[in-house]
């Protein structure tokens, strides 16, 4: 895909540049000299030729890379080293790991975001990760800015499914709803934690044995919480537009 814009980048500064030299050349070719007028060119196919054809063969060739690319960024395996069931619901994330794919697969931990505590979801390098995503209310949207992807989670039986082939970098990475869903779709985060597969399999086995996060994060030397966003002052117990405690109005 990043070679995609890049390659899409390139070209177009290359039709950019080409038409602004033939305008900059038309500028001081055909310059107003006197007042006499130039010949007059009723008709010219091949110039008509040309700037048709040519952008039906630049928006062609980008269709086919773009077909292609996005093939492959949408396809599917049938055996994925790891499922992840993405719940969606107003205004958090539930992570779910799972021992199959579908609607019938059982889950095996969980992982549950709080107004109090960001939920983090941890992931394994070098392994292939399947996610179904699935949403409890509203649409919602599934994005993590550092992998350059974000998917619609959508209520209802459709579930988006879409899959990484591996991720390579171990970190903490931010991860967002990137669709607006109410009133506090702004403070609806979650952390998207990268480990080795050995602590990745500690993890998993940690949850699997009632450990809760924080306490199976510890386990494997992780941060027991978010550290690349926080939870957020929602006040979602106050009554902050209409407030009980405001002075009644003298009326008219």
């Amino acid at each position: 895909m990043y070679d995609l814009w890049i390659a899409s980048c390139v070209a177009a500064l290359a039709v950019g540049f080409f038409v602004w030299g033939l305008i900059f050349w038309c500028i001081v070719r055909y310059r107003k000299r006197g007042n006499e007028l130039p010949v007059q060119t009723r008709y010219n196919l091949p110039m008509e030729f040309l700037y048709t054809i040519a952008p039906v063969l630049i928006v062609s060739v980008l269709f086919y890379y773009t077909a292609v690319v996005q093939t492959d960024v949408v396809k599917t395996t049938n055996n994925p080293d790891v499922t992840v069931e993405v719940v969606a619901f107003k205004w958090n994330w539930q992570f779910n790991y799972r021992d199959g794919q579908g609607v019938d697969a059982e889950t095996t931990a969980s992982v549950l975001g709080t107004s109090e505590v960001i939920p983090i979801l941890v992931l394994p390098t070098g392994r292939s990760i399947r996610f179904e995503e699935t949403s409890r209310d509203v649409i919602h949207s599934f994005w993590v800015p550092e992998m350059l992807f974000k998917r619609d989670v959508f209520p209802g039986s459709i579930r988006n499914v879409f899959e990484v082939s591996s991720l390579e970098t171990e970190g903490a990475y931010v991860g967002r709803c990137a669709e607006l869903c109410g009133s506090y779709h702004a403070f609806m985060n979650f952390e998207l934690r990268v480990v080795s597969p050995e602590d990745f399999d500690r993890f998993l086995a940690a949850k699997q044995g009632g450990a809760s996060t924080q306490e199976a994060l510890t386990s494997i030397g992780e941060d027991p919480y978010a550290t690349t966003t926080r939870p957020f002052e929602t006040r979602r117990d106050e009554s902050n537009f209409n407030p009980d405690t405001a002075p009644a109005g003298a009326g008219s």
